[in-house]
């Protein structure tokens, strides 16, 4: 993997330091010992992982809510931003609660180190800019969420910055792409909001034939469910927001990769630039990461038995979770289970409206990940900045819909829906 971007840490020596700044203090837990945690299960480093505890031996992680820190002398703080010394300086560059969230999502994606972000679109973007200049090339997938879309499509060539997007099921497509100046392959699978899968291993092994970055947006899974790196990805990122919150209450993001692209790479963009989440939010998806992979593993169950529940009564339906989806086996071989997101035309946007306006448990919600179920029309919502012929060539039609299962009883939500698409005339 080729280093693009900033300066490496030698010219910018906070870089390599910031993020291991764990105080002296606090290290009183086998949390942060990567000989220990290491060996352990994912579950239990969703739990336990990047745990550190203060004098007081709390059991919940603390919440660190501190702009900044103060220091016994002038040296000490001269030497911790010369990088000669290990401890928090500001905390746009580091903050214990937020350092612990970076070090569990690492465990559990099986990453080097992390960087938590102050929201989905900010990992996304921070992840391709930290290491794109004018006169670079990125292929992405063509489905994918609408923002990711805006990236590809606006920001990117307003830097100078070239972009191609392909189908991202069609595994020759990707190389067919490629370009002498290519430097990223940039997709999300399953795919916002049209559950395209991407096969991961294959797209991966030729970004890295050609020293290509891939950059995986995995937060229709989390690691829960499904590990890129796992199948030779370089860098996934996240929207927090969605499963590792689960419930709704803050925006985070997150991005993780090997402990060299972090320091070299990313970090020099983000200290510079400074999309960091909040504390508070950090200490919100550490608590929702406690649950994850019980509620992702039920959710996905949920929306497996409501797929088949409603798949006759519509026109279309993609759920890479049922035998219909044209990727089924390839979604049931490198995922644990296939999440609780799906989506289904029922034909045109009239009829969609009908279905939503029908509802009385699921809520029209344009969120997803939430233990709530929530149903958008992508068209009118996540996907409306974009153009009819972006749409289009997504496949996200005036009739589509997309459903987050929750954590309700699957009866209620099947009745639920049994009755407004029989009030939409399905």
């Amino acid at each position: 993997m080729a280093k693009r971007g900033f300066p490496p840490s030698k010219a910018d020596p906070l870089a390599a330091r910031f993020a291991r700044a764990i105080p002296q203090a606090m290290k009183k837990t086998t949390g942060t010992d990567r000989s220990i945690t290491s060996k352990w299960r994912p579950a239990t480093q969703a739990v336990r992982g990047g745990t550190w505890r203060s004098e007081h031996g709390e059991t919940s992680e603390a919440l660190f809510l501190t702009s900044g820190y103060t220091y016994d002398n002038a040296q000490t703080v001269a030497d911790r931003f010369a990088g000669e010394a290990e401890g928090m300086t500001y905390s746009r560059l580091q903050n214990p609660t937020v350092a612990m969230l970076e070090e569990r999502i690492a465990l559990m994606e099986g990453a080097e180190a992390c960087r938590a972000q102050a929201s989905g679109m900010a990992a996304m973007t921070t992840a391709l800019l930290c290491q794109l200049s004018a006169g670079d090339h990125v292929v992405g997938a063509r489905a994918a969420f609408g923002s990711c879309r805006w990236l590809l499509d606006h920001l990117l060539p307003r830097f100078g910055i070239e972009t191609t997007v392909v189908d991202s099921a069609d595994d020759e497509a990707w190389e067919a792409a490629i370009r002498p100046n290519t430097k990223v392959f940039f997709f999300e699978t399953p795919a916002n909001p049209t559950l395209d899968v991407v096969d991961l291993a294959h797209v991966c092994a030729v970004a890295k034939a050609h020293g290509i970055t891939t950059v995986v947006d995995n937060a229709f899974a989390t690691s829960a469910l499904q590990r890129p790196m796992d199948f030779g990805a370089d860098v996934v990122a996240y929207s927090a927001t969605k499963l590792m919150d689960g419930q709704g209450r803050v925006l985070a993001g997150a991005v993780c990769a090997s402990q060299e692209w972090i320091d070299e790479v990313l970090l020099p963009f983000q200290r510079n630039t400074g999309p960091n989440i909040a504390p508070f939010n950090a200490w919100v998806v550490l608590k929702g990461l406690e649950t994850l992979s019980l509620r992702a593993m039920k959710q996905s169950e949920n929306a497996v038995a409501l797929g088949k529940a409603i798949e006759g009564r519509v026109p279309k339906m993609l759920h890479p979770g049922l035998a219909s989806h044209p990727r089924h086996e390839l979604a049931t071989r490198q995922m644990t289970a296939t999440g609780p997101i799906f989506a289904f035309d029922v034909g045109d946007r009239e009829t969609a409206f009908r279905v939503l306006d029908a509802l009385e448990l699921v809520d029209i919600s344009n969120n997803i990940g939430d233990a709530r179920s929530l149903m958008c029309h992508p068209a009118s919502t996540t996907h409306a900045g974009m153009t009819q012929e972006a749409r289009d060539e997504m496949g996200v039609t005036e009739g589509l819909l997309r459903i987050n299962v929750g954590l309700e009883d699957a009866e209620d939500v099947k009745e639920d829906l049994d009755r407004a698409l029989g009030a939409a005339g399905l």
